[in-house]
């Protein structure tokens, strides 16, 4: 069993390193919290919300912030989080209850900025309690902005 952990956790690192390279809900996010990108066409703020909202889709991502926070627990300080970690948690986070969202996710010392758009007011709400409920995250500046989704 102590030969495999290693073996095993450095799977999960490269896995992880690969999924934080592009902290985004969704493909047509902004590529950086400065600009908040293009409102999505009401058919694709759709097609997401069906992804999203599927029950498996969301254990899923249950499941990898669950497993990042019990890598981060063994290895010490579970508070300290990489900025990449938590970028990716909280984007995981955002896109499990705001599916249609286009949130950009940036960290530096668990200090963490979401831009982007939401459809609506409620889900724009949602925003900084969802990144707080991530371990590690200790400020959530929020410049995302309400834009409904485009009438095709």
């Amino acid at each position: 069993m102590k030969k495999i952990m290693p073996l095993l956790l450095s799977g999960v690192v490269l896995v992880s390193a690969a999924a934080c390279n592009n902290a985004k809900t969704t493909s047509d996010a902004p590529s950086s919290t400065d600009t908040n990108g293009q409102v999505p066409k009401a058919e694709n703020a759709q097609n997401a919300q069906k992804d999203a909202t599927n029950d498996v889709r969301k254990k899923q991502m249950e499941s990898d912030i669950r497993a990042r926070e019990q890598r981060n627990d063994a290895g010490g300080d579970q508070m300290k989080r990489a900025d990449g970690d938590l970028e990716s948690e909280v984007r995981t986070k955002l896109e499990a209850n705001i599916p249609n969202g286009k949130l950009t996710v940036d960290s530096k010392n668990g200090d963490v900025t979401v831009a982007g758009t939401v459809p609506t007011q409620a889900q724009l709400a949602k925003v900084e309690p969802l990144a707080k409920q991530i371990k590690g995250v200790k400020n959530v500046a929020v410049k995302a902005t309400v834009a409904p989704p485009k009438a095709n």
